[in-house]
């Protein structure tokens, strides 16, 4: 519908009676990727939108570094064989207005009547009339806190039909947030909205394209995984998992469903939130047209990568299981798990990853012998 629209002749009343969509990334430490993932974003297709990217307390001063890119004091470069390069080149014009907040001012929604008062400035070649907003949380939260205090950001501030969690080491085409609201526009407050997801290191190799899940394993399972050449039969179908590396969820279903589970810290709060918005009956739709790119390792799986990833991949699957499976199925589920694991001693031995089972058993022993409280 937008395609060849013109944004600098867009009248105010035409961007503002579209569907407002607030675009959340989760920047820990990985203030170069942010920059990245914003310059792509900065320059989507899609006219009302707002970007709030929430800082986990990061350790290397990546709001700093993150605030002087927004102010031009520097721009990220890009090697010129990346093939994505054009996707976040060149830089957007700077500066770029924005607004800084601690978390407490944040979850009350921060300064809207100041922020207004920005919304008319020419931004140039940004395709956003809003100030970018920065939030400090003051801890890591992990995953599911840190995008939490970005949604209730937002809640507060009661301006918005939608939200996009969006990692922050990707970056995105030009028309992929507004095929994702288009699918939005067309099924409005039934369910959650997803993009296909390619490999930034591989760029036509499929890293998700829809999801299904696994009880026995604990664990949802990504489609066309590894694949290229997939041409859908229709831009938008139901699946039953959605990674929140790219998710759109309408306001209605945040105020229905609630906010993303904390008690997690880090990986599975998007099985958890898929399961329960099918649980009330709402679907799930993966909307094929709507592709970004991620920069995700390419053949191992994340329980492989170290002991801290191990120990919470297997925590949150046991955890997972033990919450919404029935008994039976619970303790048949679980004694897979561990069976598989024990099935894979040898071979942990044998390639020096004695520190990644170890990491597993005990992420799995607490998570059988814990309550279903926050024992993060």
């Amino acid at each position: 519908m937008f395609e060849n629209m013109n944004l600098d002749v867009l009248l105010p009343y035409k961007v503002e009676s579209l569907p407002k969509v607030a675009i959340i990334l989760l920047n820990y430490n990985g203030w170069v990727d942010t920059i990245e993932c914003l310059e792509s974003v900065l320059r989507n297709d899609y006219p009302n939108y707002q970007v709030i990217v929430v800082d986990n307390n990061s350790q290397n001063n990546s709001i700093k570094y993150m605030q002087e890119w927004a102010d031009g004091k520097f721009d990220v470069c890009l090697r010129q064989d990346n093939p994505l390069r054009n996707l976040s080149f060149p830089p957007v014009t700077k500066q770029i207005p924005y607004f800084y907040y601690t978390r407490r001012e944040a979850e009350k929604g921060g300064k809207p009547e100041l922020e207004d008062t920005l919304k008319d400035i020419d931004f140039q070649n940004i395709t956003t009339k809003y100030p970018l907003i920065f939030i400090q949380t003051g801890e890591n939260l992990g995953f599911a806190g840190g995008n939490n205090v970005g949604i209730k950001y937002t809640l507060a501030k009661n301006d918005f039909d939608a939200i996009i969690l969006l990692n922050n080491d990707t970056v995105i085409n030009k028309d992929s947030i507004r095929k994702l609201m288009d699918a939005y526009k067309n099924n409005q407050n039934s369910g959650l909205f997803g993009g296909r997801i390619y490999y930034y290191s591989k760029p036509e190799i499929i890293w998700y394209d829809g999801g299904k899940f696994n009880k026995w394993l604990g664990r949802a399972v990504h489609i066309n995984m590894n694949k290229s050449n997939i041409h859908s039969k229709s831009a938008i179908k139901e699946v039953r998992f959605i990674t929140f590396c790219y998710v759109l969820i309408p306001k209605r279903i945040l105020v229905d469903i609630g906010l993303l589970d904390e008690s997690y810290f880090m990986y599975m709060e998007d099985l958890d939130y898929s399961y329960r918005i099918l649980k009330k009956g709402y679907k799930l739709y993966h909307v094929c047209n709507s592709e970004i790119y991620h920069k995700v390792g390419a053949s191992s799986e994340l329980e492989e990568n170290s002991s801290f990833s191990a120990y919470w991949v297997m925590r949150n699957r046991v955890r997972f299981i033990k919450v919404y499976l029935n008994i039976i199925t619970a303790i048949i589920a679980i004694a897979f798990i561990i069976l598989l694991r024990l099935l894979r001693f040898i071979p942990y031995i044998w390639t020096g990853k004695w520190e990644i089972f170890k990491a597993q058993i005990k992420g799995i022993i607490c998570s059988i012998t814990s309550s279903h409280n926050n024992d993060s």
